[in-house]
């Protein structure tokens, strides 16, 4: 069994701001740091450093260099990526006092996936495999599709949430990882008890998994409702969090752990990336967590 992660490639522009900038304002930046993310190279980062076999499907450009050399070094297998002739995707990210982010992404060569890439990509897969996809990448209704067929189990992180989630083959996905924004934008209400009852009611064959902030996360496995708080740290950037809850997340699935547990190593992990600058660079690896007791 292997995870396959189809997901984003992104350099991180990172600026220390003492407030988001407004419309028509200029503000000083106190710091600007330089790293490797986009939300599927974290996830598949996070994924690989709590133990799994991760191989992360998809394209960079000439300057994607690091986002490649990133994953390596984290162990992640890296054969199915592709070099393209433009740009690789970027972001650009406004980090406030309080650790508090707001992100602009440009896609780049995330938005260059064809479907040539994608069917050689499931050649290499196998029924029982893990498809981890997010909505920074094309082709997101054909990767689905493909996994479908291959008998993969669909793991669907619908992030940054826009109308093209709704055109996804959304029956066809196992476990739903959302945050409340997320949730709110496929349920249509913003109430987290509402926002598990809306989404099983349409897709009842899926799994929901719905991060709160501060407020903790909720999993729902078709039988039972999870809850977890929030581990009480003091917040440096925020960027990575979710991506690192998801790829413990699926450490604990994969691992067959218990739900309770599952949240528990997931939201110890998300704390500990919050408390350090960066995204792919912040994240703990496992010993770290299970050492780690707040």
């Amino acid at each position: 069994m292997k995870v396959l992660n189809f997901g984003s490639l992104n350099v991180d522009y990172v600026y220390d701001v003492p407030h988001f900038v407004c419309a028509g304002e200029t503000i000083a930046s106190s710091g600007r740091g330089i790293y490797s993310g986009g939300k599927g190279l974290n996830q598949s980062v996070a994924a690989a450093r709590a133990g799994l076999p991760v191989y992360h499907a998809g394209s960079v450009g000439p300057d994607g260099g690091i986002l490649v050399d990133t994953l390596r070094q984290n162990g992640v297998n890296t054969d199915f990526i592709k070099l393209q002739d433009a740009p690789s995707g970027h972001t650009v990210i406004q980090v406030d006092p309080n650790g508090q982010n707001c992100i602009i992404v440009f896609g780049g060569t995330n938005r260059m996936i064809g479907k040539d890439h994608i069917d050689g990509v499931f050649g290499g897969c196998a029924c029982g495999d893990i498809l981890l996809l997010q909505n920074e990448v094309n082709n997101g209704a054909y990767i689905i599709q493909k996994a479908h067929e291959t008998g993969m189990t669909v793991m669907l992180n619908p992030s940054p949430f826009d109308e093209e989630i709704r055109n996804l083959p959304l029956d066809l996905v196992d476990y739903f990882v959302l945050n409340e924004i997320e949730g709110a934008g496929i349920a249509g209400t913003e109430d987290p008890e509402k926002i598990l009852e809306t989404i099983f009611s349409r897709y009842p064959s899926a799994q929901i998994l719905l991060t709160l902030g501060m407020l903790g996360s909720v999993y729902y496995d078709g039988n039972c409702v999870y809850r977890q708080a929030a581990f009480p740290v003091e917040a440096v950037d925020t960027t990575g969090a979710g991506d690192t809850f998801l790829g413990y997340f699926t450490y604990g699935i994969v691992k067959g752990l218990e739900p309770q547990e599952i949240l528990r190593l997931a939201s110890r992990a998300s704390a500990i990336t919050v408390t350090r600058k960066g995204a792919a660079g912040s994240i703990p690896n496992l010993e770290e967590v299970l050492r780690e007791t707040f």
